[in-house]
């Protein structure tokens, strides 16, 4: 892969919405924020309480009470496991293709359409499998009691997904279902490669970090990571406005440094907000190490094992991974299950809390994003008398100055992996492709974005710009092929600042792909404001070796504007070749792709493309011509170039033109290139719209 940042650019803005009634002043709100409670009510007898409204409810903020804005019940059937009666199963998760680029967002389950209420009265718990660290024997522990809930106690409310997270990489496994076969299959599925890895049959993977970067540079402990997945996993569960119940299966979260709380932080707030219960289940079971150590290491040795001090280190240690589970589920609204051997237990325990409940609605009286703890109090008017089961509290918002490192890595995944793009930032980029071997092409995309979304001139000083771009292609089955991620920063004197302020600035990166069809999803953010930009397109690079009946051409680049490496404001090279190999450097200068195709009839227009005589052994002369058409009439055409130098390890002909389009009058036109290879009577015709202003 080779690739070459030129730069990229945001500022932050700000708006009010104003709301107006008859007769009443008007009322401005910079933001509001609505928050979504779950309570379950019972009565003595452990029922669910039904028929109440939002007048038998009291909802308090911080001490203060806060106005209910909805209120529903969510009614979950509950059958008895010996009737069970399953639906249709959803499909099973296949691989859909092989690639060693792991993908920068991860796949996640599939939300619902608007109106499909496949998941209303349903039970959605989740099988979270965390392998990180686990024993063999606790795996085989893990499967087989989340085998034996499924087989013995999934009732037809329950629809279950499975995810995995090993070696960095979170994968979901299956898809919310109610097919207890398909659930099986899937964990002795994962059983069976843990046997294999356990004997020696099988290979381990060890994934990297998001965005390529290495594992030191993403997170500095690995329980950081951990909580990182189930954030990810979390929010992905984010979109189902149903209750669901993350089933936690893992040997141990021990927190070390304040990293890993502002992690922690993180992960209880997605989940709140998402609407998911983390419920935790010790893997180890009951442990009765033995206070020495046992047989499958050494004696540590030293005076420690004779005054206690290991055996008390131990047990803290043992206690230490524990409480970290014990807080994810009281955060959460969960339950955690330890020193259980019988796992399948804390499944149902899990299961069993989620009965019918009220998904109660509030705009926050808070409007502060300072991102502190908010306590929550539910309580039922006078003389009500219930047993109510809810969350404590939530994080509010934080505003991206705020924001930790952990926080800030959070938002640009989250960003990437959004349905929805976030366009803060105008963005517009040109793809093209070029041919480099018989089956490889380079494929250079150019994105321009308006200078003064990057900068702001001061009027004395310097400014400085830093910036986050994160590129990721995928191919038309959803496989990640080429990802990376750059930071850009730079610094302006006043002069420079506001002449760029007033044009556009121009990133541009390149990939090297194979034919096929590719999507490309970049994202770019100012570090400094938080603003971001999304751009995403659907491209296609075709297979020149099959092309038999016309001229094989790449794709053309329009431009006026040419520039040497030390006229970029910023370079960045990752062990790549010399620009050199570039196919937009011609005679020493690189050709600056015109994403817009609106040219001045007042500076020379650069036409450049590449035909393609794979097939010979010599070169076959070509002729070329480009031609303007406005309203269906030739206007202007080219005298035809004669094209007779080819390049003899690539094969490939560059064809460039420099055009003077001073007669031309202003006004929108067709611009076809045309090549002509006399010898074979096959011809190339390429055509696009253009725009030409004085």
């Amino acid at each position: 892969m080779r690739r070459r940042l030129l730069i990229v650019a945001f500022v932050w803005g700000a708006g009010v919405i104003a709301t107006t009634q008859q007769a009443v002043p008007p009322t401005f709100r910079t933001a509001t924020h609505l928050v979504v409670q779950t309570v379950s009510v019972k009565d003595k007898d452990g029922k669910p309480v039904k028929g109440l409204t939002a007048k038998d409810f009291i909802v308090t903020e911080d001490g203060q009470p806060q106005e209910i804005a909805f209120i529903e019940y969510q009614a979950v059937d509950a059958v008895p496991p010996a009737t069970v009666s399953l639906s249709a199963p959803d499909a099973v998760l296949a691989p859909r293709g092989a690639s060693n680029v792991e993908p920068v967002t991860q796949e996640m389950v599939r939300a619902p359409l608007p109106g499909d209420a496949r998941y209303r009265g349903r039970r959605l718990l989740v099988f979270y499998f965390d392998l990180t660290n686990m024993p063999f024997f606790d795996q085989i522990r893990m499967y087989s009691g989340a085998s034996r809930y499924l087989t013995t106690h999934q009732s037809p409310a329950d629809m279950v997904a499975i995810m995995t997270f090993n070696n960095g990489t979170l994968r979901l496994k299956q898809d919310f279902t109610d097919d207890r076969t398909a659930l099986v299959n899937v964990i002795e599925d994962l059983g069976q490669a843990a046997d294999d890895l356990h004997t020696g049959n099988g290979t381990a993977f060890e994934g990297g970090s998001a965005f390529g970067e290495d594992d030191d540079t993403f997170n500095m402990f690995s329980t950081d990571r951990q909580l990182a997945a189930i954030q990810t996993a979390v929010t992905g569960l984010g979109p189902l406005p149903e209750v669901k119940t993350l089933v936690y299966f893992g040997s141990g979260l021990r927190l070390n440094g304040s990293d890993n709380m502002a992690q922690l932080r993180a992960t209880v707030n997605a989940a709140v907000r998402a609407n998911v219960t983390i419920n935790p289940i010790d893997t180890r079971g009951l442990v009765a190490a033995p206070p020495m150590g046992d047989a499958t290491r050494a004696s540590p040795g030293g005076i420690g094992m004779f005054s206690g001090t290991m055996a008390q280190a131990s047990t803290l240690r043992q206690q230490q991974s524990q409480d970290t589970y014990y807080a994810l589920a009281k955060d959460t609204g969960g339950r955690a299950m330890l020193d259980n051997n019988d796992l399948s237990l804390g499944v149902r325990q899990a299961a069993d809390a989620v009965t019918g409940y009220y998904m109660i609605a509030f705009y926050t009286s808070h409007p502060d994003k300072d991102g502190k703890y908010r306590r929550l109090k539910v309580a039922l008017r006078d003389g009500l008398s219930a047993d109510l089961s809810y969350r404590p509290g939530y994080y509010g918002e934080k505003e991206y100055a705020r924001f930790n490192a952990t926080e800030r890595e959070r938002q640009l995944e989250e960003a990437l992996r959004a349905e929805d793009p976030i366009t803060e930032i105008p963005m517009a980029a040109e793809i093209n492709y070029f041919q480099i071997s018989s089956a490889e092409y380079y494929v250079p995309v150019s994105v321009r974005m308006p200078g003064s979304e990057l900068t702001r001139a001061r009027p004395s000083g310097t400014t400085k710009a830093d910036i986050d771009v994160i590129r990721e292609i995928k191919d038309e089955y959803g496989v990640t092929m080429r990802n990376a991620r750059d930071r850009l920063e730079f610094t302006l004197d006043s002069s420079k600042a506001a002449e760029i302020a007033r044009r556009s600035i121009q990133y541009e990166t390149g990939f090297t792909l194979l034919p096929g069809s590719y999507t490309l999803k970049m994202l770019a953010r100012d570090a400094t404001t938080g603003r971001i930009g999304t751009f995403q397109r659907s491209f296609v690079v075709p297979n020149l070796e099959r092309e038999k009946e016309r001229v094989p051409i790449s794709s053309v680049v329009m431009t006026s504007q040419r520039s040497t490496r030390a006229g970029a404001l910023m370079n960045v090279k990752e062990k790549v070749a010399s620009d050199i190999n570039n196919p937009l450097i011609v005679d020493g200068q690189k050709l600056v792709p015109g994403v817009s195709r609106t040219f001045s009839a007042s500076r020379p227009l650069y036409v450049y493309l590449q035909a393609y005589e794979r097939d010979s052994a010599a070169m076959r002369p070509l002729v070329a011509f480009v031609s303007f058409y406005r309203d269906g009439t030739k206007v202007f055409e080219t005298e035809p170039l004669a094209v007779e130098a080819w390049d003899p390890k690539s094969r490939s002909v560059p064809i460039h033109f420099s055009l003077a389009l001073t007669h031309l009058p202003p006004g929108a036109y067709d611009c076809q290139v045309t090549v002509l290879d006399p010898t074979s009577g096959r011809a190339a015709f390429w055509r696009s719209a253009v725009v030409l202003i004085r």
